[in-house]
């Protein structure tokens, strides 16, 4: 059995991965390894802040690991709010000012093209490997549905009629940046896990 940590505290996330990959492969928490503390993620991209989760797990506790960080990059505030999705509104914000604030700085533009970006980061033995997911779209004008997290109220990916919030998680995991990158991830993990002996 190979395992392998998941840097994040969140149990449904974990046990959402755990049900993704192969038998072969035992998916660890952060809490699970007794890391407790939140790593920080002061990188300016994605990319880096992936990366700097995956190499702290990998450099204090020994394991295996992957991270993801998430991003929406709005075209018309050059890539903002990018890595500060989570703290767009600034600290003690939550998802509602975030998107209030995305709102009232797109009010009057006509370009509201945007993009999710997924990126994990994978520390395997000596070396990384990076995977990725996009789901293009638009910002809308409102909130519309009540599904969801995060910025999915205002997020209409191309070929859709609603937003992200509109639909039921199956239906936004076949088609989300995260879904995406997670199934290159899975991909990865389904070739290596055999060679492995796991």
């Amino acid at each position: 059995m190979q395992k392998i940590v998941f840097a994040s505290h969140n149990p449904n996330k974990v046990a959402e991965i755990r049900q993704m990959l192969p038998p072969g492969v035992e998916v660890l928490s952060l809490d699970d390894i007794g890391c407790t503390q939140d790593i920080p993620e002061t990188a300016d991209t994605l990319e880096g802040n992936a990366y700097l989760k995956a190499s702290y797990v990998k450099e204090h506790y020994g394991f295996d690991c992957f991270a993801d960080d998430t991003g929406l990059e709005v075209d018309a505030l050059d890539g903002a709010p990018g890595v500060w999705s989570a703290r767009f509104a600034g600290p003690g914000g939550d998802a509602r000012a975030n998107m209030e604030k995305l709102l009232q700085l797109l009010e009057g533009k006509t370009n509201r093209k945007a993009r999710f970006r997924t990126v994990i980061a994978l520390a395997l033995g000596e070396s990384y490997h990076y995977f990725e997911g996009v789901a293009e779209g638009e910002i809308l004008e409102r909130r519309t549905g009540d599904g969801g997290f995060g910025y999915d109220p205002v997020f209409r990916p191309h070929g859709h009629t609603g937003s992200f919030a509109q639909m039921t998680p199956q239906e936004k995991n076949l088609i989300s940046h995260r879904g995406l990158a997670f199934r290159k991830f899975k991909a990865f993990m389904d070739e290596i896990v055999p060679r492995k002996g796991g």
